[in-house]
Parts: structure tokens; C-alpha cells; sequence
């Protein structure tokens, strides 16, 4: 595998992804350059890096279409940027996912609520049961859901396939179970703040709040099981299984730095990424694809997931309190380290006991944001969550040409880039 060094990072993914769409690619490590040379990125960031065979005969055996191929090699190419900023230059081809979806997501909101009045006579419970369903979240986990179902029927089926209902109700239950673990959140983290607005934790008793979580997944669940289907019921099930683990992961913490880095990533696959990764995955399954294609799907959601928190994690040192709606360094403050202070524990040891007393101590989390800002910990979460972002479109350039196609190459570059 070729490594990373202080001033270049391996590209041997673009060889790939080049390669894949019938570009010659010399059998040499290729390196981009990048500007100024730093410290020597830890050791456990080097075996993230994704190990990539050298190119074989079948090379150009890619099938998606040229203009995908064209948007994968351009995100391969942002690699070298690790500043936010506004959405590449696609071409003609771009598309906008909310807009191209605007039907389907149209009324989503109101379907949820309506579906958690319907199932209780309690005005409080639902009052804050529905508190979160007020349009005012991203909605990337319905969208993302619908835009694998549309993109997979579409390479089923043809451009005739249409939204299966069953397919809509599956983006209805990745909102609401997300919704459900913001509310559980609340109550563990005791958040004052939730999208800008007062959160449930504050405005309601905690017994309550806590009920109103697991109605909302009691009622998710009940949605499940009218889908009659043992594969999407397993699927979707392990998601809450996921969601209960990686919050018992956050509340520990490892001793050592690469059990630490170990322990990170496999809590932010299970509190973030699995929903998104088994919701895609159901939708496939619902269309009636192929194994191939299921896990193709999955493991699209996999990536964007765990590229989404990054970027989640890294905003939390960049952005404003009033971009974001909620407090900066809000996870220093409860306690937990996220893969920037992970990172930048290399060059700053003295991190290390403050992470093992989780920044208790008066002072810790001001000098963990300074040191965090002083290393490159911000540099290389950039350029992890970039990593998987690029695997998420080179996986989205397999499925059949189509405009949903193209709105998933777009989703990953869109949650790159996005500043809250």
C-alpha cells in the first residue's frame, strides 16, 4: 500500500478510479502534492488510507457513463483542497438532489407526523414526538434513501421504474429513527440546543422526552413490519441495534492511541453511518436487485455516513455557533474526543490524558481546541472524510447511467462541503 508522507499523500485510489473508466495508468505510485509539509501523520491514520491493487487486465471494465465518470475523477481531484467551498463545476450534468427529488420528498414531514398522531391519543406525547419533524432538518437521510431507490430501479428496471411506496416509507423510518436518537441524545447529553431552536431536554421532563424517543421508534418499527419483508425488517432492525452500541461506545473511552482511533471510527459507523448504509441497502432490496448491487448500495452508505460525521466532527472546531445551532467545541465540552483532537494527540501528547479524564479539568477544553487548531488534526479529518466521500462516488459511478446516478456522485460532494 502506498503510504503517506509529510508532503504527499497516496493517490493510487485515482489510478483506480482512472483506470476503471478506461484511462491508461501507468504501474508506478503516483503522489499528489500538496502545499506546505507538516508533521507525520499518526500511524492509524496511514492504514485508513484505502489499499488499492495495482491495475490489471481488467481495468477498463467500468460501465457507468462518461459524465459520472467525469464527476468522480473531478472529486478525486478535490483531494488536494482541504478548505470547505462551494460545489464543483459538473458541467451540464449537474443536478441538484433536493430539486430533482422535490416530488418525493414533498409532504414527508407532514406523512410522519400524521403516522405518530394516528398512533397515539396522547396530545403531550405527540406534541413531542413530533417536535424534530418541523422541516427544518437537512432531510439527507430521506433523500439520500430515495435517491438510492430511484437510481437502483432505474438500473433494474429502465427509466420507466417508478418510486415504489414501500420505498418512500423506508425514508420515512431513517428520519424518524434519526429522530428518535437526536431525542435519546438530548436526554444523555442534556443539550440545551438542537437546529438553532431549544431542544426537547429543555422545554419537557426527561421520563417524558425519553418516551417520546421510543414511541417514535415503537411506531417506526410497527412501519417495518407492514413492509412484509424478512430481509428489510433484519436490516433495518440492526440499525437500532447499532444506534444502542455506538452510544454505549461513546460513554468509554481506550487507553491507547490506535485502539482509541479504532474505537472512534466504530462508533461513528454504528451511531451514523449504519442508518444511512441499511436504509439504502433496504430500498435495493425492495427493488428487487441483485446481492451485488444490495451491497453496492450499502456500502455507498457506509461511506457517506462515516464522511458525513467527519465533516460533522471537523465543523464542530470551524463553525460558528449560530451556523451550526448549537455551541462550538460542543464535544469537547461533553467530554468526547473526535477525530481532529484524535489526530492532533500525534504532535500534542499532552492531549492524551486529557481525553482519559475527558476534558473534566478547568482549562482542558480551551487548550484542547488550541491545540486541535495548531496541529494538522483539522488537515487530516478533511482528508479522511474525503477518502470515503471518493469511494461513495466511485461506487455511485457503477450503477446505471441516470440523472438519481448523478444526484448521488453530487450527495457526496455536498456533504463535503457543507458548512453546517
Amino acid at each position: 500500500m502506498a503510504c503517506l508522507s509529510p508532503s504527499r499523500l497516496c493517490a493510487r485510489v485515482q489510478d483506480k478510479l482512472l483506470c476503471q473508466f478506461g484511462h491508461k495508468v501507468r504501474r508506478q505510485t503516483v503522489f499528489v502534492k500538496l502545499k506546505p509539509p507538516g508533521p507525520t501523520p499518526m500511524r492509524i491514520f496511514g492504514k485508513t488510507c484505502l489499499s488499492v491493487p495495482t491495475c490489471g487486465a481488467a481495468c477498463g471494465s467500468g460501465g457507468a457513463g462518461p459524465a459520472a465518470a467525469g464527476a468522480v475523477r473531478r472529486l478525486a481531484s478535490s483531494l488536494q483542497s482541504t478548505s470547505t467551498g462551494s460545489l464543483p463545476d459538473y458541467g451540464t450534468q449537474i443536478v441538484d438532489p433536493y430539486r430533482l427529488l422535490e416530488d418525493d420528498l414533498n409532504g414527508i414531514y407532514e406523512d410522519i407526523r400524521s403516522e405518530l398522531e394516528r398512533n397515539t391519543n396522547q396530545a403531550e406525547l405527540n406534541t413531542i414526538a413530533t417536535y424534530y419533524f418541523d422541516g427544518q432538518g437537512k432531510a439527507l437521510r430521506p433523500m439520500v434513501a430515495i435517491l438510492m431507490a430511484r437510481a437502483v430501479n432505474y438500473h433494474v428496471y429502465g427509466e420507466n421504474s417508478a418510486l415504489l411506496p414501500s420505498q418512500r416509507q423506508v425514508a420515512m423510518i431513517s428520519e424518524m429513527i434519526h429522530s428518535a436518537s437526536l431525542i435519546h441524545d438530548d436526554v444523555i447529553d442534556q443539550s440545551d440546543f438542537r437546529r438553532g431552536k431549544p431542544s426537547v431536554n429543555v422545554l419537557w421532563n426527561h421520563k417524558k422526552v425519553a418516551m417520546a424517543g421510543d414511541f417514535i421508534l415503537a411506531v417506526a418499527s410497527m412501519m417495518i413490519a407492514r413492509l412484509r419483508s424478512d430481509e428489510v425488517t433484519l436490516v433495518l432492525s440492526q440499525v437500532v441495534t447499532d444506534l444502542v452500541q455506538g452510544e454505549f461506545m461513546q460513554l468509554g473511552s481506550k487507553e491507547t492511541e490506535n485502539e482509541r482511533f479504532a474505537h472512534y471510527l466504530t462508533k461513528t459507523y454504528r451511531k451514523t453511518a449504519s442508518l444511512i448504509a441499511n436504509s439504502v441497502k433496504a430500498v435495493a432490496l425492495l427493488s428487487g436487485a441483485d446481492e451485488a448491487t444490495c451491497e453496492l448500495a450499502f456500502q455507498y452508505g457506509r461511506n457517506l455516513g462515516l464522511s458525513f460525521q467527519l465533516v460533522d466532527d471537523l465543523l464542530d472546531f470551524v463553525s460558528s455557533a449560530q451556523a451550526m445551532g448549537k455551541p462550538t467545541a460542543a464535544d469537547l465540552r461533553l467530554g468526547l474526543a473526535t477525530a481532529p483532537v484524535l489526530f492532533a494527540c500525534e504532535k500534542y501528547p499532552e492531549l492524551n490524558p486529557m481525553i482519559m479524564r475527558r476534558f473534566q479539568e478547568a482549562g482542558d477544553v480551551e487548550k484542547a481546541f488550541e491545540l486541535v487548531h495548531k496541529s494538522r488534526g483539522l488537515e487530516q479529518t478533511r482528508f479522511l472524510a474525503r477518502k470515503h466521500g471518493l469511494e461513495a462516488a466511485r461506487l455511485a459511478a457503477e450503477l446505471a447511467d441516470s440523472p438519481y446516478q448523478k444526484g448521488l456522485v453530487v450527495t457526496t460532494d455536498l456533504v463535503l462541503n457543507r458548512i453546517k
